[in-house]
């Protein structure tokens, strides 16, 4: 049997936010005031204090936005959001768009005055929020807490816990938003509460999604039940044309189960789930994150259901939010049976969360959907569901290829370094030209030839790992973790100035254009962004002594076009051409200032012999002679 570690569940990482939920009265406070603003506040929402939490609930009732407007239609969300999403936005142009439901997005943006003048007051009077809605309601309760988690990304001194608690609400957006939440790591914000046999959370995976006038009798008939709370549900779907229900399920139904059986989800299924999900029965509930086994599980508990059940299930929570701490109670009784006992703590696990879904091993039910009649289905359903909560396995996979990488960077330590040794020696060297000088002006050398095959295998396995990243190879958060932060900085500061020097020694600037604008290469980029986003408080102070590494990565490339400004300017001949290179090298020379006086650069940057200090010396006597020919000025010295 394999150990724990390796073989654990995926609705396990997400156990804590259930015991969470279930042990406080988060979940029917949420669902309450849903209720309320679904009966009370129709196209709107409910702002309400319970104690110390208020709550932000979104009524199911948008009769004029959200799915009745183009189901299917999905647009990428940086080109409507107005950069109220910024944080979300996508990696690098190598990964698919974020995109979100285009009708939910506009349902959000027409609360989103009201809500930027309300919420600030809010935060200031509670300790949590926590947006909460029901059917589409939902989805602008989605939109909402990540809004308000990107604007408070930006406020240092802001940690206001926010919390997103749905019921039944259809799917936002693709994947490249769920992966872009997992890596902000605001997956455990959001919890999604779906009833066992409720369409609506399953609608937007079928095509059927995308006839409006097929599904508005019946998202017109949950409307009106919402306005009028006291209404018996049950017998609901009576209501409705008979072959109406059975062919929105049965279409459902059979879309879901080509996705629960896809081999690449990715390219099957447009819409994506995330965060996490609860899957309430009258037995209880479990918790799931993994993509692929919520849809699996949505396709299982539709399946043993029926039309009518999935139409009356979609205003069932009320009941089943109160059965959630049922799982509780279950596990003791599961461990106080005399025989039967599982062989593992795993396995009880897996039992109880079985036991929680109502999908264990019994008959199914009498109007079980006739597909489970299919070789594809023969399975048992509860043999089917144990498969899907062992699912999770394959998740680890990005973090052993995190752990494998981890090993490889030790590995590399050896060639940086002997890049530091080699900084070392050059910037004590007699002939005072520091470490960049001496790569450009001596790669002919045995010295500079090893420093450049280390060069070049450090710039390999950076590549290595941005294409593992771009690849889904690796955790969504790895490019948050300060480890690989740091590590990818540190290599940035140490080796682009080699790789600058290269570009410059080879003459590579005269055929492509200078190194900032034609020459860098992409990983240095990402490896800026890595650091802009990451989230640390700033604390002010100033440097005591000079960096080891100079802080701008591309400042000699910057030194090597001031040279050329400085060469340009005693030939121009034409006085506005003059003038404007004047200017560059004036702006260049502020820059440096700075740079030095904040004691963000090396040593190696005022060394006698450096490119730096003979342009400034040169930059010097020109000035002089300007001074004496035609603008008698004060030029303070750049450093003593």
């Amino acid at each position: 049997m394999e150990n724990g570690s390796s073989r654990q569940t995926n609705f396990e990482t997400g156990e804590m936010l259930a015991t969470f939920l279930a042990s406080t009265p988060l979940l029917e406070d949420a669902w309450k005031v849903c209720s309320t603003a679904n009966a009370r506040f129709p196209n709107s929402y409910l702002l309400q204090q319970i104690g110390a939490v208020a709550y932000v609930a979104f009524s199911g009732r948008q009769l004029d936005s959200g799915l009745e407007q183009s189901c299917g239609n999905l647009l990428p969300l940086d080109a409507a959001d107005g950069g109220l999403f910024a944080p979300l936005y996508r990696h690098s142009q190598a990964e698919e768009p974020i995109k979100v439901h285009r009708g939910m997005l506009k349902l959000f943006l027409s609360f989103h005055s009201g809500l930027q003048i309300q919420i600030p007051e809010l935060v200031r009077r509670v300790k949590s929020i926590v947006f909460t809605g029901h059917s589409i309601g939902g989805t602008a309760a989605t939109l909402s807490a990540l809004w308000l988690l990107c604007h408070l990304q930006s406020t240092v001194s802001s940690s206001m816990p926010v919390l997103c608690i749905t019921f039944g609400s259809p799917m936002l957006g693709n994947e490249a938003l769920h992966r872009s939440i997992l890596r902000q790591r605001w997956g455990g914000n959001f919890c999604h509460v779906v009833s066992k046999h409720d369409i609506m959370p399953r609608l937007l995976f079928a095509e059927i999604a995308n006839h409006v006038s097929i599904i508005q009798p019946l998202l017109h008939c949950w409307n009106c039940c919402m306005a009028s709370p006291q209404v018996t549900v049950d017998g609901l779907s009576s209501q409705l044309p008979l072959d109406l229900n059975t062919n929105i399920f049965q279409c459902v139904l059979k879309d879901l189960e080509m996705l629960a059986h896809a081999k690449d989800l990715s390219a099957e299924s447009l819409f994506w789930p995330l965060g996490s999900y609860v899957f309430c029965s009258l037995e209880g509930a479990i918790c799931v994150e993994s993509a692929a086994s919520v849809i699996q599980m949505m396709y299982l508990m539709m399946a043993m259901g029926s039309p009518s059940r999935c139409v009356e299930d979609h205003l069932k929570y009320g009941g089943y939010v109160g059965n959630v701490s049922k799982q509780f109670l279950q596990a003791k009784n599961f461990n106080e049976q005399d025989d039967g006992l599982p062989d593992s703590s795993f396995e009880a696990g897996v039992a109880l969360a079985l036991q929680s879904s109502d999908l264990t091993d019994k008959e199914p039910v009498q109007d079980l959907y006739f597909s489970m009649q299919n070789s594809s289905l023969r399975k048992n359903v509860a043999i089917m569901a144990k498969e899907c909560l062992q699912m999770g396995q394959n998740d680890h996979r990005p973090n052993l290829a995190a752990a494998n990488l981890a090993i490889r960077l030790s590995k590399i330590v050896p060639f940086r370094a002997e890049i530091e040794w080699y900084k070392a020696c050059c910037d004590g060297a007699d002939d005072q030209m520091g470490y960049y000088d001496s790569f450009k002006r001596k790669a002919g050398s045995r010295r500079e030839a090893r420093v450049n095959m280390n060069r070049h295998k450090l710039a390999s396995f950076w590549n290595s790992v941005i294409h593992m990243l771009e690849n889904n190879e690796l955790p969504h958060d790895f490019d948050r973790r300060d480890k690989w932060i740091l590590a990818s900085l540190s290599y940035k500061l140490l080796v682009e100035p080699l790789d600058i020097a290269d570009y410059y020694r080879t003459g590579m600037h005269r055929r492509r254009g200078h190194y900032t604008e034609k020459g860098r290469e992409r990983r240095y980029e990402i490896f800026e962004k890595w650091w802009r986003d990451r989230r640390v408080e700033k604390e002010e102070h100033k440097r005591s002594k000079l960096a080891s590494l100079t802080q701008d990565s591309c400042f000699w490339a910057r030194v090597e076009e001031a040279r050329e400004w400085l060469e340009n300017v005693k030939s121009e001949s034409d006085a506005t051409k003059r003038n404007l290179l004047w200017h560059k090298i004036e702006t260049f020379e502020k820059y440096a200032r700075k740079l030095i006086e904040n004691k963000e650069a090396s040593k190696d940057v005022m060394l006698k012999n450096s490119s730096f200090s003979l342009w400034m010396e040169e930059w010097r006597e020109m000035k002089e002679q300007a001074q004496q020919q035609q603008f008698p000025r004060w030029f303070p010295p750049l450093y003593s």
